[in-house]
């Protein structure tokens, strides 16, 4: 049996497997019904960078900012399954992360709760949060982010537990890696030195672990080498070319996006969300945050979070910082007008999740010894309610990949492929034409040009088939022009020329410049534009 310190109060070990391998199998299960089947388009607010990342992991590409080396590597081992094609075999990645990391949830939190129904309805809210769901089910990078922290917050607490130097070890070299795939996982840092001079400072003064400590932190920043060595390979797609170190610490640091918000004489469309005032953003990042778990759970929750800091300052400690980090995190996005700001605010659904793990433990343990109660009875009733609201929840409300969505980089391909003439140029952006030259191999007669607004800094133009700097492009295809006027008019001297929708595409702008824009097939997702 596992000793609870505090409580005196023991859960069996097998039981306690049996029901987080349940837990998982059931997200799994759920995730594996939902997942999207074939390459993603470009679209908001989730799949902004699903089509990218689906071509960019078979070649081991490089990122857009901050690069993802870790999830690139890791990634990659996926795509030699047997089965689906390519970009379903990224996509199964997000969804084995996300079952990972729901599981490492439940156990964190059957830590915190010392109860098997609190540590899975928790676990279970968690996994079928519509934030989290969503990234599982498409090509993304957070439910990666998640597994990272909620292992790092798992190896804390066993550490607490067991006084077992070791946990605390791995938890510094899983902070290290975290850093390497996502730069909001940075949090860890704070939390963690908290947390630890919360149980037991004098940690800090043994040489020997604060060294090794260290070291392992260090060595988990190793992937960040993949970077510059594919760049300087010359990857196959390489959207930020960190072959010098300037660049490099541009990509890594994220630096690159306040270059690029910088940038004067940009005409781009904005967002839907960057239009809207404060009031209105602050409303939606309080619908976004109130549909992601049971209000029953939120309520719980608070009163598991008001339990830590009462009770347990270290827990409370570690929790906290990473809540509100990533609280802030996803309020300065929202505040830029980023659509997909709720995959930022993930880890603070985790860290809510485990409050309400502790809340429900809490709220369990007065049940188990009342009198005139046959024993068990009403624990075991309780257990099956509480588990049964966030399987409810998903029912109601499921966050799938819808049917549209599902098939819209697929259509887009297929479109392309069937209709452009050939040797054609596609304006596109962000698009799954990269997949449809890179990863499957059709269409090369094509040329691909991408003049359209990032984020970001851009270094290298991301044009197909050249390999050129973004200032040779914009030389030499027009590409500066971030409308896509000047690109369609030097195409269209020798050739046909369509635009790939893509949401913000401003088509006044090329009527205005002597276009006819013409729908081409029946999707009305391509567009030939023809000179008057």
């Amino acid at each position: 049996m596992i000793q609870d310190p505090a409580h005196d109060e023991r859960i069996f070990p097998g039981w306690a497997v049996a029901s987080g391998v349940v837990v998982a199998l059931v997200v799994g299960v759920v995730y594996g019904a939902t997942l999207a089947p074939t390459v993603l388009p470009y679209g908001t607010p989730y799949t902004l960078d699903s089509p990218m990342l689906q071509a960019a992991v078979p070649v081991l590409g490089v990122g857009h900012p901050t690069g993802y080396p870790t999830y690139m590597m890791l990634t990659h081992l996926f795509t030699y399954l047997p089965f689906g094609d390519v970009a379903y075999r990224v996509t199964l990645a997000s969804a084995v992360y996300g079952v990972v990391a729901v599981a490492v949830v439940y156990a964190a939190g059957l830590l915190l709760s010392r109860r098997v129904a609190a540590a899975g309805a928790g676990a279970l809210a968690f996994g079928f949060s519509g934030a989290f769901w969503s990234q599982a089910v498409i090509s993304e990078v957070y439910t990666l982010n998640a597994l990272f922290v909620a292992s790092v917050l798992l190896l804390l607490l066993l550490w607490r537990d067991r006084r077992d130097d070791r946990a605390l070890l791995i938890a510094s070299l899983l902070a290290g890696l975290s850093l390497t795939h996502h730069l909001s996982s940075g949090v860890l840092i704070p939390a963690g030195l908290l947390f630890v001079a919360l149980v037991d400072r004098s940690a800090f003064s043994k040489a020997g672990l604060s060294l090794k400590g260290a070291g392992l932190f260090a060595l988990g920043l190793l992937p960040l080498l993949y970077l510059p060595i594919r760049a300087l390979m010359d990857a196959p797609l390489n959207e930020a070319d960190p072959s010098t170190p300037g660049r490099f610490l541009n990509l890594v640091t994220g630096g690159s996006f306040l270059a690029e918000s910088s940038e004067a004489g940009r005409q781009c469309v904005p967002s839907s969300l960057a239009l809207e005032g404060p009031a209105a953003k602050l409303a939606a990042f309080g619908r976004e945050v109130l549909v992601q778990f049971p209000l029953a759970f939120l309520a719980i929750g608070a009163f598991g979070a008001a339990y830590l800091l009462i009770r347990d300052r270290p827990a409370a400690g570690l929790l906290g910082v990473v809540f509100l980090g990533s609280l802030l995190h996803g309020l300065a996005y929202l505040w830029l007008g980023i659509e997909d700001f709720a995959a930022f605010l993930i880890p603070a659904l985790l860290t809510l999740a485990l409050c309400v793990c502790t809340g429900l433990g809490r709220l369990l343990r007065p049940t188990e010894n009342l009198r005139g109660v046959p024993e068990g009875v009403l624990p075991v009733a309780l257990s099956m309610a509480i588990l049964a609201m966030p399987l409810l929840g998903a029912w109601i409300s499921p966050a799938g990949v819808d049917g549209n969505e599902a098939y819209g980089g697929r259509r887009a391909v297929e479109a392309v492929a069937r209709y452009a003439e050939q040797g054609a140029t596609v304006l596109h952006h962000r698009s799954p034409l990269w997949y449809m030259v890179l990863v499957e191999e059709r269409r090369r007669d094509l040329t691909l040009l991408d003049p359209f607004c990032t984020s970001w800094d851009r270094r290298t133009d991301l044009v197909w088939p050249d390999d050129l700097t973004a200032a040779q492009s914009a030389v030499r295809y027009g590409t500066g022009d971030t409308t896509g006027v000047e690109a369609a008019r030097r195409a269209a001297e020798t050739g046909p020329v369509y635009v790939l929708d893509h949401g913000r595409v401003d088509y006044g702008r090329f009527r205005e410049a002597g276009f006819d824009v013409v729908p081409v097939g029946e999707d009305r997702i391509l567009y030939e534009l023809v000179p008057r």
